[in-house]
């Protein structure tokens, strides 16, 4: 199994750019974060290549994030700002060889009907995963619950197959996190298995609390030997807030790695 660190959640005892180091150092080949855009490419560039890890993944920008807003793909006065934000992500995936970019949906904006954000959100992911096709890196969508962002527009993975299926693109495929579907709907054995094909990304994190796995309710006992036994061969991000310090949290890894064993 490939285990991602995702630097926006991992080791914050430190600061971004340390944090590259201590992935490596715990044993990570493979990082993952929200966004790369308050630092030049070469800056995170660097970071991998001295360290020797692979960037999986990182998001299109998402409107005004710390102003609240969760991504603008659904906002229908924003398409020319999400148009000039794809250039923007596919220039940085380019520099530090990204292969998959993430879309966040947003959340449905006041006086916007249900209707007319779908209608922008399958609009607006055609452009992007046609354009991103051109140079060979995947597009993802992720289904987010609607307990940690009321409102996001995306919050299911039927919702999510459907509009794959609505865009008509083969570059649209669909981010698997753990935590918010376990939120949402349950059923995480049967859904994987049943999305398997077009899922290229998944993340966990445990619940309540997204915590490491083995603090709460979902059994990773069972699920993460399930994704070998299926055929799964993607990353998976560690997508959550460690509840004592990164490293001291860790401990998960190995007794997951005697249960594959």
């Amino acid at each position: 199994m490939k285990l991602a660190a995702n630097l926006t959640m991992l080791f914050n005892e430190a600061d971004f750019l340390d944090r590259f180091r201590l992935a490596a150092q715990a044993g990570f080949h493979g990082v993952e974060f929200l966004f790369p855009y308050a630092y030049p490419a070469q800056t995170l560039a660097a970071q991998l290549d001295a360290h020797r890890l692979e960037l999986v993944l990182h998001n299109l920008p998402a409107g005004d994030w710390a102003g609240g807003e969760r991504g603008i793909a659904c906002h229908p006065d924003r398409r020319g700002e999400f148009e000039d934000g794809v250039g923007v992500a596919l220039a940085y995936a380019q520099a530090l060889g990204v292969k998959q970019l993430n879309c966040l949906a947003g959340i449905l904006p006041a006086g916007v009907s249900a209707d007319a954000a779908h209608a922008t959100l399958v609009a607006n992911l055609r452009f992007a995963a046609h354009r991103l096709k051109e140079e060979g890196i995947a597009l993802l969508i992720e289904p987010i619950n609607t307990f940690d962002i009321p409102g996001f527009f995306l919050n299911g993975s039927r919702q999510a197959l459907d509009i794959i299926r609505e865009t008509g693109s083969d570059n649209l495929f669909l981010q698997y996190d753990i935590y918010h579907m376990q939120r949402m709907e349950g059923e995480l054995a049967a859904t994987i298995r049943a999305y398997l094909p077009l899922i290229r990304h998944i993340q966990l994190a445990d619940n309540p609390g997204r915590g490491e796995p083995g603090t709460g309710e979902i059994n990773y006992r069972y699920l993460l030997p399930l994704l070998d036994d299926i055929g799964y061969t993607g990353w998976v991000g560690c997508e959550y807030k460690p509840r004592a310090g990164t490293v001291a949290g860790l401990g998960w890894i190995a007794e997951q790695a005697e249960t594959l064993a």
